[in-house]
């Protein structure tokens, strides 16, 4: 397992869409494969069975890094705060690693430098090691730097695959110093059926999905995929040992397309 920069292990381990035993099952195959960073949020509705998975599992809460995501219905200070005090209880913890604002507030509806200010005074309060933000366009992320000051913000949380590549987004991000994270790496499956990831996958003798991940991770972004099977659980943590040359690197640029699949009506106006 690779250490990036800060404090992040890359890769982390995606929880969205999991519940029940199979997000138990699956988190113990995270952990046993290596995995030290574990994502989920409110919003996903198994902040419990994370922690339960977490506590019943051989490592020590303190070598993980767990992540939470603030719902924007929580944004309201006061609320904010409160909802953190719950994630907490859910989780079974007296923290988290890094607490993340999970959508802008639709239409500003909850001015940013109100729930930016909670989300730093929970920080204080040392309910959150790290704070973050996570769908934040251009503009957000220049209204939150100001709002919170340079160093702050750990790291901004986006749809990255190579369909939707969000170069400007990323390099903006990387100017403030603030580490991206690529949500669906995978595009939800769709590297698989690609021919250009197929063929260079086929050069290593690995699966396209690996291509993905490797690709993500020379792009200097955390990666945070998503699996059931205990098989692709192990070989999404391989893939952080390959490396691609520049001219693969090159092909796979070439795949944008700007496909965004996480687009829900409340989303922010993106970024070309």
């Amino acid at each position: 397992m690779l250490m990036m920069q800060n404090v992040m292990p890359n890769p982390g381990f995606g929880t969205f869409r999991l519940e029940g035993d199979t997000l138990k099952q699956s988190i113990h195959a995270a952990l046993e494969a290596g995995y030290r960073h574990i994502d989920t949020a409110q919003f996903y509705g198994n902040e419990k069975e994370v922690g339960e998975a977490i506590r019943d599992s051989s490592v020590p809460r303190s070598d993980i890094f767990l992540t939470t995501k603030v719902w924007f219905d929580n944004l309201e200070p006061t609320t904010l705060k409160a909802s953190v005090d719950e994630s907490l209880q859910k989780l079974g913890t007296d923290y988290v690693d890094l607490l993340l604002i999970h959508w802008p507030s639709p239409e500003n509806e909850v001015p940013m430098v109100d729930y930016l200010t909670a989300l730093k005074e929970v920080k204080a309060e040392g309910k959150t090691r790290n704070i973050g933000i996570s769908n934040f366009t251009i503009a957000q992320v220049d209204e939150a730097v100001s709002i919170l000051g340079k160093g702050e913000i750990l790291t901004n949380q986006i749809e990255v695959h190579p369909f939707l590549q969000n170069r400007k987004l990323a390099e903006h991000c990387e100017q403030h110093g603030i580490q991206v994270t690529a949500f669906m790496p995978l595009a939800v499956g769709k590297v698989m059926d690609d021919s250009t990831l197929k063929q260079i996958a086929d050069a290593y003798n690995v699966t396209p999905a690996q291509i993905a991940l490797a690709w993500v991770n020379q792009r200097n972004m955390i990666a945070i995929p998503s699996s059931t099977k205990a098989r692709n659980i192990q070989s999404n943590i391989a893939a952080f040992d390959l490396a691609l040359s520049d001219s693969e690197m090159s092909e796979i640029a070439t795949l944008d397309r700007k496909e965004r699949i996480a687009n829900p009506d409340f989303a922010p106006a993106w970024d070309e």
